[in-house]
């Protein structure tokens, strides 16, 4: 059964989410939420916080382009 629908509380951020959780690079083990799992990921190849921040933003369609 998929349980998209999933709410949980992020042990990385702390922050509640919704959906499927993405596996920790950290330890492999820890499920932790998209926006985490993305920014291990960006954080894996060097890419700064802020640039992080702006990649979510677009992710989240949350971006004003003018």
């Amino acid at each position: 059964m998929k349980d998209n629908n999933r709410t949980a509380i992020c042990p990385r951020c702390g922050q509640e989410y919704h959906g499927y959780p993405a596996l920790s690079r950290t330890d492999n083990e820890t499920m932790i939420c998209p926006d985490c799992g993305t920014r291990e990921a960006l954080e894996s190849i060097g890419i700064s916080t802020e640039e992080q921040d702006k990649i979510l933003e677009i992710i989240h369609g949350r971006i004003n382009l003018e």
